[in-house]
Parts: C-alpha cells; sequence; structure tokens
C-alpha cells in the first residue's frame, strides 16, 4: 500500500465534512483508517538543539519504557485498525531493545505499511537487515543540518559520519528490497535553511523515496528557540524551486510548505480529522484518556464513547465547529510527486 498516495488525498479533498463521512463508513465496516504512533522508550541518545531533549524540565517528567510482555496485548488491541504503524514519534526507538517484536506483531496483524523514525547513529547494518527482513516498510531518518558542521552543531552528539554509514547500509538494503522506502526529514530553521541548497548533492547518492523539508516548531526551554523565520522570505521559494525540480526529475515524493507566503499563512485545514487518525502511545498512555488497552479493544472503546456518532455528527457540522478541530501542531505541507 503506498501510504502517501492516501496522504495526498485527505490534502486533496478540502471538505471536511467528505472526510468524517468517509471516516464514519470506514469505521462502520470495520476497516483501517488510524495511524497507530508508538514511542516504545522515553528517551534519546541525541541533544539536537530544537528539540525537547534539551529542555531539563521535560526530561525530568517524560521517562518510561514500554513493557515486552505488553507488547502483543497492544498489537491485538490497536493494529487490527491500522492503516500505518510508526515506531518512533518524538523518541529513539532504536533505544528499545525489543524494536524487532513491534514489526513481527505489525506483520502478524496484516498493519499494511509500518516505519521506523530514528536519528540513525544507532543503527548497524545487522539491525538494519534484520528489521527489513521482519517486514519493515520504510526507514524515516532525521537531520538538520546538509554538512558535519551543521549536522552536529545542530545534533548534539550525533556523528556525521555514523549517520552516513546508517544511510548506506539502508541504501545496500534497498538494493536487496526495491519497496523498501527512505524518507529524510530535514527540519530548517533560519540559521540552517541555506544547507538545503547542497541537499541533494550530499543526499542524492542515497536514492530517498521521500524528502521532507519542514520549519522548526517551538518545544519549550529548548537550546535552540529562534522560531522567527522572516529572514527566509526571499530565499525559501528559490531553494524549494530547486530541490522540488531534483525531486521530480528523480521521482522523490516531497513533502513541503509549496511558497513561503504558505508557510506562514497556512491554517492547517488538511487536519480537521487529525485527532480521529492519529493515535499516540507511549509508556503508561494510549489513543485517549481513560483507554485502558488491557482491558478494552479499539472497538468496543469506540463504542463507549460514540464515536460513530461523533463522527457522523462532524459530517454535518457547520463551520465553526469544524474549525475547533484543526489540529495546529500538525505539520504544514503540500505534496509533490
Amino acid at each position: 500500500m503506498n501510504i502517501y498516495r492516501l496522504l495526498k488525498l485527505n490534502w486533496m479533498i478540502k471538505n471536511p465534512r467528505i472526510k468524517f463521512f468517509g471516516l464514519f463508513l470506514l469505521h462502520k465496516t470495520n476497516q483501517r483508517y488510524i495511524a497507530v504512533n508508538f514511542d516504545p522508550v522515553m528517551a534519546c541518545n541525541l541533544r539536537c538543539k530544537m528539540c525537547y531533549f534539551t529542555d531539563e524540565n521535560y526530561t525530568r517528567k517524560i521517562k518510561g519504557v514500554f513493557p515486552k510482555e505488553d507488547l502483543a496485548v497492544l498489537a491485538n488491541t490497536m493494529f487490527g485498525r491500522a492503516l500505518k504503524l510508526q515506531i518512533g514519534c518524538g523518541t529513539e526507538p532504536t533505544l528499545y531493545k525489543h524494536l524487532d517484536q513491534i514489526i513481527v506483531l505489525g506483520k502478524e496483524h496484516k498493519v499494511p505499511y509500518i516505519s521506523v523514525t530514528t536519528n540513525a547513529n544507532l543503527l548497524t547494518q545487522d539491525k538494519v537487515n534484520d528489521w527489513v527482513e521482519k517486514g519493515l516498510d520504510e526507514f524515516t531518518i532525521s537531520l538538520h543540518g546538509v554538512h558535519k558542521e551543521a549536522y552536529e552543531e545542530f545534533m548534539g552528539k550525533a556523528s556525521y559520519e555514523k549517520f552516513h554509514e546508517a544511510l548506506g547500509y539502508i541504501h545496500q538494503a534497498r538494493l536487496i528490497n526495491p519497496k523498501l522506502n527512505l524518507r529524510i526529514n530535514f527540519t530548517f530553521n533560519k540559521d540552517n535553511f541555506m544547507e538545503l541548497d547542497d541537499f541533494f548533492d550530499v543526499y542524492g547518492k542515497y536514492q530517498p523515496t521521500i524528502v521532507q523539508i519542514r520549519p522548526m516548531k517551538s518545544m519549550g526551554d529548548t537550546a535552540y528557540q529562534d522560531t522567527d523565520i522572516s529572514s527566509l522570505s526571499e530565499v525559501y521559494d528559490p531553494v524549494l524551486k530547486k530541490i522540488k525540480a531534483y525531486a521530480q526529475s528523480h521521482q522523490i515524493m516531497l513533502l513541503a510548505t509549496s511558497s513561503y507566503q504558505n508557510l506562514v499563512t497556512s491554517n492547517h485545514v488538511e487536519s480537521t480529522v487529525y485527532n480521529y487518525t492519529y493515535c499516540y502511545i507511549r509508556p503508561g498512555y494510549t489513543w485517549r484518556d481513560g483507554f485502558e488497552f488491557k482491558t478494552d479493544n479499539y472497538n468496543q472503546f469506540a463504542q463507549k464513547i460514540n464515536l460513530p456518532k461523533e463522527l457522523l455528527l462532524n459530517a454535518v457540522a457547520p463551520k465553526k465547529t469544524l474549525d475547533k478541530l484543526i489540529n495546529k501542531h500538525s505539520l504544514n505541507y503540500n505534496i509533490f510527486d
């Protein structure tokens, strides 16, 4: 399944009522429509300057490891409704000793698309090959600098050399498994944005399938906090045009905001259904307040809170009600392929 075609369809359908009615039908017919986003360990090996792991208040509060013995229970509860299983959403999943078991359980429950998001510094060739053999569909790799100086400056404790070694392992795995996707996510600010001018000169050799260019978001008392990108007003569009041209000529899907103007004015209308399709899981929390995955399954709890009725009511709701559902924290991008 090409999960990105579905994302593009969501982006193209501007009427949220149509989306909610579609979700209602999918729910009532017991189809898959949620994205399960799983952080199995609340830790990270790096201290990226734009990330909440440089906020001491955050790191003191957020801890925990998901018990291995509960993985199968969680899978029975949630995976049957999942279109996508995303392992790693805001922490570093390669620190979790049983990550391979999550992939195995995802495949046993026939989840169509399984992805791991990682900073790649702990990846080894054996891990890459093992996870791909067990059914992993995508590596999503995060970086904040194209060249060594910026990369290591913004990604505290990271090694530029290890990062490229890991990309090499993934590239080799893709030569054997051409359906394996490599997605690279670049988070930019005013101080690293111009690095993107050289992005494909450095990373084109790894033949990424998907590239995402996204602005940083405020994440609390982080080491780097300057979210003002007004200085990029004259350079954003030319740099994006260059990236877009390369991506199109090399059949790379690009996720990025189409222009500087849209970047600073977008109202995130595509995210109206976000809270109904995004299901977050971490140690101590699963999906929604009040949901206990050990005693309820997804369908039972959805019936308990009358989720089908809520979806149907949203399908006929006035604009004022729908506007309140827009998730302003979701990523703002267009999909170019």
